[in-house]
């Protein structure tokens, strides 16, 4: 066994200094040190077997195994990642994964507040008394309102300071990020309160928008919703499409039971709520400093276009990078060595 280690000790003693500079930063590795790293590593996991069948030395055992075992963890495990890099390949990339994921629920989502939106506005349009009925109680902007005092809606707040727009602001991401964790959390009761919130959500809309076209302000108050709107609608539907995916959990779970598929959707919706936290973070700061300012008409038009070109190509990613993040990892040949 003396010549076995004086044959082999070069190779152990080149590895290890391999994995002191690993630890430091795999980085600092060229290919051919990675390639010299696999190599030592597979030779040393030989000697490891060569030594547990032919003698009883416990710790050259040990010592063989704990070199294999950091070879092994070096070459194979992913590598650390702190916090910040984790929240930022989060946002890059991970959260439209997990929309990309789950698209037929938030497809629905989608639908439901277009159809509450649609049959608010055709019944506001035509029935005075049901664009009443759909309005927020306390809000002064009515059918019958004059023209005039609608457009100093659109327009108020443009003189506000920028403590009072940041103020603004984090009330409303307080608010609606409340309205859409509801829509999140009441999923669990078959889904039924997140379909009413999404119809719900429409027909404020459907109604609100009814009382602007029917004053011929049409151009005016789409500049003055979509520059934040599309922002916050997108979250709003993408909590209700959270909500349906933890319904479907409660009513079909499949073979699972329904606290594993609970589970499992529930960290969907976690990492959702994260990115749709997000995005109410911009809807507010965009509310309260984009459509309060003096930017005119057209101004907003581009700046909502931007906004949603921005948008789609960020959620493709999800749908194109999804597909591949499918795919099957290459696996180690060889098991890894029982740490000690």
């Amino acid at each position: 066994m003396a010549d076995f280690v004086t044959r082999n000790r070069p190779d152990w003693d080149e590895l290890e200094q391999l994995l002191a500079r690993g630890r430091r930063s795999v980085g600092r590795l060229s290919p051919e040190d990675l390639n010299r790293l696999d190599v030592l590593y597979r030779r040393v996991a030989i000697h490891l077997a060569q030594v547990r069948t032919r003698t009883r030395d416990e710790r050259l055992a040990a010592y063989l195994n704990q070199l294999a075992a950091a070879a092994h963890s070096l070459i194979y495990l992913p590598p650390r990642q702190g916090v910040v890099s984790k929240i930022g390949i989060f946002a890059a990339l991970g959260f439209a994964q997990c929309v990309a994921r789950n698209w037929r629920a938030h497809a629905i989502s989608g639908a439901l507040l277009l159809a509450g939106a649609f049959l608010a506005y055709h019944a506001a349009t035509h029935d005075v008394l049901a664009a009443y009925a759909l309005a927020v109680p306390g809000d002064s902007r009515l059918p019958g309102t004059p023209r005039e005092r609608l457009l100093e809606y659109l327009n108020g707040g443009q003189d506000m300071g920028s403590g009072s727009k940041s103020l603004f602001a984090s009330f409303l991401f307080t608010h609606n990020l409340k309205v859409g964790l509801l829509a999140m959390g009441l999923g669990v009761l078959a889904g039924v309160p997140t379909v009413l919130l999404m119809l719900y959500n429409g027909m404020i809309l459907g109604a609100f928008l009814s009382v602007y076209m029917k004053a011929g302000l049409g151009l005016e108050v789409w500049a003055w919703i979509l520059p934040h709107g599309i922002t916050e609608l997108t979250a709003t539907v993408l909590c209700g499409g959270v909500g349906l995916v933890l319904s479907r959990a409660v009513i079909s779970p499949g073979l699972k039971t329904r606290a594993e598929a609970l589970v499992d959707a529930g960290s969907e919706a976690g990492r959702t709520a994260i990115g749709v936290a997000g995005m109410l973070v911009m809807a507010a700061f965009i509310e309260s400093f984009v459509r309060q300012s003096h930017l005119t008409t057209n101004e907003r038009l581009l700046y909502a276009a931007l906004t949603g070109l921005f948008w789609i190509i960020y959620f493709a990613q999800g749908f194109l990078w999804g597909t591949r993040s499918d795919e099957r990892p290459i696996e180690d040949p060889l098991p890894a060595p029982n740490s000690k």
